[in-house]
């Protein structure tokens, strides 16, 4: 037996569970049913990321505090996993005496072990709110390429990264004000040092392959020291000895520490079995790619120094779209999980996901009408509807009784002879092919019935022996798949057991078919998706959304003012260096001028050669890393990819005055 401690990464306090935190949940939660299922000892762990500048601020402006506010928030993700089956052991917060326990703890060992330094740093700092600015709290200009609007830490036009103190003109979106310039002392794990240990350790199958490949380019461009402290007013946990304050991704990972070490206080467990640093139980970790550096860099070195044991292994998934887009409360496709809940049963979605998920960490999307056909056809048409097919003979004609012998034993063998391979889906989270595998076997289930017929044997008397062994095997086929989607579909799987009058499943009973056993009278275990449901959960998902930002309105006047030009685009050509930029060269009429603009990732260079389009002719020239941009043309956008380049009729001259 297996000994296995599984987490989900932590959902933030600030907010609400939504579809993309239960993809990760759903996930884990598979996994771990699947161990429990094969007989291994799974717990499944997990807390709240209570810590930071936004959960207080959030808290300020709600009028509570912010141990209200986490504590409230605490209880409504409880129930919102609950109610789509995620069986955690232990649901716990990162504000927690076992936290700042293990987060000290930790930081003792670091730097009693010389891994700790502290250095000034200068930051941005907001005169208003008085406090430091964190990346996302502050926009301004592009230090490489000269758009504006960009994060503290990265431009999404040409994708370069920069310290927020590189911003030009900041602002900060706390309060509008113009940032300051401040120096602290701030404490730095020096994670330089742990860089031959961390290009072993990703060596060992750990993380997945695209993961260990991103990881070796990050360790390959040099490592840089950690700065695990912030100034106060900070929500978390003092650093021992000072007056800083931990930040929250050095104690967020601590969480499942203490998430586990609370459940053993309160199950009579020993916590060292589970994190020493010779342990021989597993530890699993189920997160998003966006935070696999937190997770396959900084954490496994951070244990390594402390003395506490490593992950077995991380296992990272993509990001979640909708429709091909990313959520969007304006479209109705950020989805929280109780306005789901309002119009859909929670198995439709998890095993929807588990139609989507794979060992690897591409991109998932959400497409309804895909959603309710996988739904209604294969889990209802092809799974379910081979129960209700063959119940009723037995029920009827039987006395609700199996025959007492298996009518094709060679069949039955090879839904016997899957679970291995099934098993080993499950083993690396490729429930994807799992639900593919599962669906195959009901074709032939299905195939099986319809060649035998036994509606049309009922037409003839003294048919009642073989329609009894032709559905009981019906019966028996089903039980299989009920076991190999039981870790997916946990209810539809208790309600079987229900009309099956058996006790509860397990992997060991799929080679023991049920013969001369008395089932109940069939109910519907299943009901197909009514798609005006959905179109409903949308609606009430949907916000009427206006962007205001923090510029003021303007006049008719003040748009008067802008001169729109008639431009045909000469040439296009990508920048090297940047992800979104064309370098277009525009004939305005009377001269030619070039404009960088962001429709890289919509538009093939050699497709935009002869347009006509229109350029923003009196926009003052900006300098950037790659050359001047002489003005700027007209596009619509929804998203990186879906961007629409304003185009004129092909009539009209270069250069002409749009009003």
């Amino acid at each position: 037996m297996r000994r296995i401690l599984a987490t989900s990464a932590l959902p933030n306090a600030n907010g609400a569970i939504h579809l993309g935190h239960l993809l990760e949940h759903i996930q884990t939660d598979i996994w771990v049913r699947y161990q429990r299922l094969q007989g291994n000892e799974c717990l499944y762990v997990c807390a709240d990321d209570t810590h930071g500048t936004g959960t207080m601020l959030k808290a300020e402006e709600l009028g509570i505090s912010a141990e209200q506010l986490i504590g409230q928030v605490r209880i409504d993700h409880i129930e919102d996993f609950k109610d789509f089956l995620v069986q955690h052991d232990n649901y716990h917060s990162t504000h927690s005496p076992e936290n700042e326990h293990y987060s000290a703890l930790i930081y003792e060992r670091l730097k009693n072990a010389g891994y700790i330094f502290t250095k000034e740093v200068e930051q941005l700092y907001d005169p208003e709110k008085q406090l430091f600015l964190a990346d996302r709290y502050v926009k301004g200009t592009c230090p490489q390429c000269g758009i504006d609007d960009q994060y503290g830490d990265n431009c999404e036009a040409c994708g370069a990264t920069y310290d927020a103190t590189e911003l030009g003109e900041p602002r900060s979106l706390l309060s509008g004000a113009t940032p300051t310039l401040q120096s602290s002392t701030h404490h730095f794990f020096d994670l330089a040092q742990f860089k031959d240990f961390l290009e072993g350790w990703i060596s060992t199958e750990t993380v997945q392959s695209e993961v260990a490949n991103k990881l070796r380019e990050w360790l390959d461009a040099g490592l840089k020291a950690w700065d695990i402290s912030r100034d106060a007013p900070y929500f978390g946990f003092l650093i021992p000895g000072t007056d800083k304050y931990f930040y929250v991704w050095m104690d967020a990972p601590i969480g499942y520490m203490a998430s586990f070490s609370n459940y053993c206080d309160e199950n009579d467990l020993n916590f060292e079995e589970f994190w020493a640093s010779d342990s021989d139980t597993e530890v699993h970790h189920f997160i998003g790619k966006d935070i696999v550096n937190f997770h396959a860099l900084f954490w496994p070195a951070v244990l390594n120094a402390s003395g506490f044991r490593l992950p077995t292994r991380i296992h990272s998934h993509g990001f979640i779209t909708v429709e091909g887009r990313k959520m969007s409360k304006s479209r109705g496709t950020f989805i929280n999980a109780r306005t789901y809940l309002a119009h859909l049963e929670p198995e439709y979605l998890r095993y929807y996901y588990a139609t989507k998920l794979s060992p690897n960490n591409d991109d998932i999307d959400i497409n309804w009408e895909d959603f309710v056909q996988r739904v209604n056809s294969d889990l209802v048409g092809k799974i379910v509807n081979i129960a209700s097919r063959c119940a009723g003979f037995i029920n009827q004609s039987t006395e609700s009784t199996l025959a007492p012998s298996i009518h094709d034993t060679r069949l039955l063998q090879v839904f016997v002879d899957a679970q291995e391979t099934i098993g080993q889906l499950y083993e690396t989270s490729d429930t994807n092919r799992v639900v593919r595998e599962v669906a195959s076997l009901a074709d032939r289930a299905n195939q099986y019935i319809a060649n035998h017929a036994p509606w049309e044997l009922a037409k003839t008397t003294g048919q009642e022996k073989q329609i009894q062994a032709i559905c009981s095997l019906g019966i028996n086929m089903y039980r299989i798949l009920v076991i190999y989607l039981k870790p997916i579909l946990p209810r539809l799987a208790k309600q079987s057991e229900k009309f099956l009058a058996c006790d509860e499943l397990g992997w060991a009973d799929i080679g023991t078919p049920l013969v001369n056993h008395r089932i109940n009278v069939f109910e519907p275990l299943f009901k197909r998706i009514d798609r005006r449901a959905v179109d409903a959960m949308v609606d009430e998902s949907r916000e009427d959304h206006v962007e205001t930002g923090e510029n003021p309105m303007i006049t008719i006047d003040d748009f008067e003012q802008i001169d729109l030009r008639v431009a045909r685009i000469v040439s296009a050509e990508s920048v090297d260096g940047a992800d979104k930029l064309l370098r277009l060269t525009l004939d305005v009429g009377d001269h030619h001028r070039t404009v960088f603009s962001g429709i890289k990732l919509a538009y093939a260079p050699k497709d935009l050669v002869g347009r006509l389009t229109v350029v923003v002719a009196n926009l003052e020239s900006r300098e950037m890393r790659f050359g001047t941009s002489e003005g700027m043309v007209l596009a619509a956008a929804n998203g990186d990819s879906e961007i629409f380049l304003i185009s004129v009729d092909t009539g009209a001259e270069p250069g002409t005055r749009i009003t």
